[in-house]
């Protein structure tokens, strides 16, 4: 029996399995362009935080510069031209953005500083086409209960902590340090199902 691959219906610029995941979920068919994070070569974008820059204006510039450095492959490579979806998560205390750990003490750090209060977690889209860029941001709150340094030890040790804005992944065991969620489960995870659906709408592929 011969199984029919879905048609690829736009380029996803990004590593991350989990917004993969979340795509395949709601049955949008992808292929995956992988930019340069840290390489001799450099980086395809710049995801240094500007001065005076805030989290909101962060996210939403760092994921249009994933859909530009995207859609540049597609026409440097000459790929078939499909709209290239980017997408950037900060997990923020107050005006400060925390990004993926260093080392263990960093997380260890982030941890701490999300134990026993609310933090906001932004995701922002950006779909582009030729010319025509979109952008969406979700946002959604979340507050964790008092964690004790044997929970935060403990926790990095099953090495969720790693390459996870924020040091902790909802999806994973930090679930059990949740006390309250507003907004969108799947933008906490990496990829707001349904702004991405509106986007996609918008660009007439769903």
């Amino acid at each position: 029996m011969t199984v029919t691959r879905p048609k690829t219906q736009i380029y996803l610029a990004s590593r991350s399995s989990r917004r993969r995941d979340l795509l395949k979920q709601i049955g949008v068919a992808f292929e995956v362009l992988i930019l340069r994070e840290h390489s001799p070569r450099g980086s395809d974008v710049d995801e240094s935080r500007h001065p005076g820059e805030s989290p909101d204006d962060y996210v939403q510039r760092v994921c249009r510069a994933k859909a530009d450095s995207g859609w540049n492959r597609v026409e440097q490579r000459a790929l078939r031209r499909f709209p290239v979806l980017g997408a950037d998560t900060a997990v923020c205390v107050g005006e400060d953005i925390l990004g993926k750990p260093a080392d263990r003490t960093d997380a260890a750090r982030m941890l701490r500083a999300l134990s026993g209060r609310e933090h906001r977690v932004l995701t922002a889209l950006a779909l582009k086409f030729e010319a025509r860029t979109e952008v969406m941001v979700s946002q959604s709150r979340v507050r964790f209960c008092e964690l004790t340094e044997s929970e935060i030890a403990a926790y990095i040790d099953t090495g969720e902590a790693t390459d996870k804005a924020g040091a902790y992944a909802i999806q994973g065991r930090a679930a059990a340090f949740v006390t309250e969620l507003q907004g969108s489960y799947s933008g906490i995870v990496g990829l707001p199902l349904y702004e991405t659906t509106q986007l996609l709408k918008s660009f007439k592929v769903r």
